[in-house]
């Protein structure tokens, strides 16, 4: 079965800037920050809630790649469908309308 091509895509609409790590200062500011913020979790204890965890590291990773590379900018797509197409719309269907009671 297929996955929709929606539900793939991120839900919080955030996507993070990974070409700023292509910048040798970036990528070294995102490597210490990551490296200081998973430095906390190592003093875990292993009874401590899986889910726990498992959002703490995603929460670091996260606020890690915000402070570091900033967040894409996602394009804004104009509408296609505008006043000017909705008016020859209406337009065509007049025209077809006379069309048909010139033929009756």
């Amino acid at each position: 079965m297929a996955v929709s091509k929606h539900a793939a895509q991120n839900l919080d609409g955030e996507r993070f800037n990974v070409k700023k790590l292509n910048e040798l200062e970036v990528r070294k500011g995102y490597q210490t920050q990551i490296t200081k913020r998973f430095a906390g979790l190592e003093k875990l204890n292993d009874i401590e809630d899986v889910n726990r965890a498992w959002e703490n590291t995603t929460e670091n990773t996260r606020t890690s790649a915000k402070e570091s590379r900033g967040l894409h900018k996602l394009k804004q797509n104009k509408p296609w469908f505008d006043e000017e197409c909705l008016g020859f719309s209406d337009q065509r269907k007049q025209t077809k309308i006379q069309c048909v009671q010139d033929l009756s």
